[in-house]
């Protein structure tokens, strides 16, 4: 049998050791399960999956059940949700794409449609749909992009 995680949620733990456990979830889970999701097209259904695997890491790590406030919980470990984090980051590879250089390749890859047969249905969403997307949510525009302490600083409020 695997140890029992110490429960972070409960009333005799302080509050520094749950923030903490917070900070070391942002900085080890968080971060491995978004490694490279800059680039990704993200879909509704990959949004809610990475949601529900965050729910079930952070419930693990503080030993508590189904039926308990997951917001509260977060708040209480200072962890940003998965999903404003995975948007942060495609926002900052944005900020950094758009600074390139026209013939650079980066920015080639960004515009580049694959020339195929047209499937039934709805296409796939791209980067570059899912980035307007992301902009329109944080009322970012294209200029903001030149101004990297702004930026970061719009991309970070949401």
């Amino acid at each position: 049998m695997g140890k029992k995680p110490l429960n972070v949620c409960s009333s005799s733990s302080s509050s520094s050791s749950s923030s903490k456990r917070g900070r070391l979830y942002s900085s080890f889970v968080q971060s491995s399960m978004l490694h490279g999701s800059e680039t990704w097209p993200v879909s509704k259904g990959n949004e809610v999956a990475l949601q529900r695997a965050e729910m079930r890491m952070v419930r693990w790590m503080c030993d508590i059940k189904v039926k308990d406030e997951l917001q509260e919980l977060k708040d209480r470990l200072g962890i940003d949700d998965i999903i404003s984090v995975l948007q942060q980051n495609r926002l900052r590879w944005y900020r950094h794409v758009s600074w390139k250089e026209d013939n650079d390749w980066v920015k080639k890859c960004t515009k580049h449609e694959v020339e195929d047969s047209t499937p039934r249905g709805r296409l796939k969403k791209t980067w570059t749909e899912i980035m307007q997307k992301d902009c329109e949510a944080r009322k970012l525009n294209r200029e903001y992009a030149m101004d990297r302490s702004r930026w970061r600083r719009m991309i970070k409020d949401g």
